[in-house]
């Protein structure tokens, strides 16, 4: 389980607002697993997609979030027929960011590799 200690880069609701977000999504969670399915599930369930953003200077759709086997959360992006994977941490966001991209922000939050000991 985690110890307390966060993650940085909270977003414009600051850490108190990413917090709420984290106890929101991982209330009845047992282990780290656990917590990260319930940030998956509320980030699949609240950011709204398609978006256009850009990556590496070109413009990309994201098209949905998956939770890969070995616990990582990525944004599929497309571009034509081509379609990447990239860490949803690691995703530029648009300005304005879409409706829900502040679960992005409680997940950066809670994620133990945004962890300054890390």
């Amino acid at each position: 389980m985690h110890d307390g200690v966060r993650g940085r880069g909270v977003g414009p609701k600051g850490a108190a607002g990413a917090d709420e977000l984290v106890e929101q999504a991982t209330l009845d969670a047992y282990d780290d697993e656990e917590q990260l399915t319930g940030l998956y599930t509320m980030l699949s369930e609240h950011l709204a997609v398609p978006f256009k953003t850009v990556v590496l200077g070109v413009e990309v759709t994201v098209k949905k979030v998956n939770l890969l086997p070995g616990g990582q959360i990525v944004a599929v992006c497309t571009r034509g027929r081509h379609r990447q994977a990239i860490g949803i941490l690691d995703l530029p966001l648009p300005d304005p960011a879409p409706e829900g991209a502040e679960w992005i922000e409680a997940y950066r939050y809670w994620d133990p590799s945004a962890r300054p000991d890390q």
